[in-house]
């Protein structure tokens, strides 16, 4: 669940959606965001709709900002839409492995009232030291489909040799596949860590229903970077192949 901590590390915690007359959105290699705007969890933070843009090579920028006397974040989401099955990747630009301690980047996807409640149905890539109570930066985990079972997560070291990498889940109804790659690809050299999760319970234990995608840059508690500064990450691509 968002916000919370289990021995140190930070959980993902519920997102607190405010109706908007206007909400701001994006388009996003060929799908359409929401741009998250107020206070809430995971933090809790400030949400501001400017910290999320679109740049003229189609690549989604998020940033960690400091406005009007106080540090804001970015979410982006998919409103309507909901992915099933299939494989989610991520082409990021930037070093995730050099976060401050306190910054959290997350591609996951996330659970709607109608599928079940806070800390049930997600899938999580994140990287985050979770203000430095773990030393490895990357971080999966998977949710369960059903309340009153313990969430499953991965820690891995992560140390890219440039600004761009890969990073991928594969989901189906009996496990997950996670894997981080260098480089941009759609292949599987130059892997840097996997993980297959693939529970004998896994009706329980690995969401079963579609859900929407969301990527998040964040301060774990709210807390201001260690090192005072701003930073900012970019997705160069989001792409969803579904399962044959």
């Amino acid at each position: 669940m968002r916000g919370s901590q289990v021995f140190g590390i930070a959980l993902v915690s519920s997102i607190a959606f405010a109706p908007l007359a206007e909400a701001k959105s994006v388009s996003f290699s060929g799908y359409q965001w929401e741009v998250r705007s107020g206070q809430g969890g995971p933090g809790p933070n400030t949400w501001d709709d400017r910290n999320a843009w679109v740049d003229a090579n189609g690549h989604l920028h998020l940033k960690i900002a400091w406005r009007d006397g106080r540090w804001t974040t970015a979410e982006v989401y998919m409103p309507q839409q909901r992915l099933g099955y299939g494989t989610y990747q991520f082409k990021v630009i930037g070093r995730p492995d050099l976060f401050d301690d306190n910054v959290v980047l997350g591609l996951f996807n996330y659970t709607r009232p109608d599928v079940g409640p806070d800390a049930t149905n997600e899938i999580d890539i994140e990287f985050a030291k979770w203000g430095g109570s773990q030393p490895q930066m990357g971080n999966w985990a998977v949710y369960p489909a059903v309340t009153g079972v313990p969430y499953s997560h991965q820690a891995y070291s992560i140390s890219l040799g440039g600004t761009y990498s890969t990073h991928r889940f594969q989901w189906s109804s009996t496990q997950v596949f996670f894997q981080a790659l260098h480089g941009h690809q759609d292949g599987n050299a130059n892997q840097m860590a996997s993980w297959l999760f693939n529970p004998p319970d896994y009706v329980q234990r690995i969401p079963q229903n579609p859900l929407p995608v969301h990527m998040n840059f964040w301060l774990f508690q709210g807390r201001a970077p260690k090192n005072g500064q701003e930073a900012e990450i970019v997705i160069a691509e989001f792409k969803f192949i579904p399962a044959p």
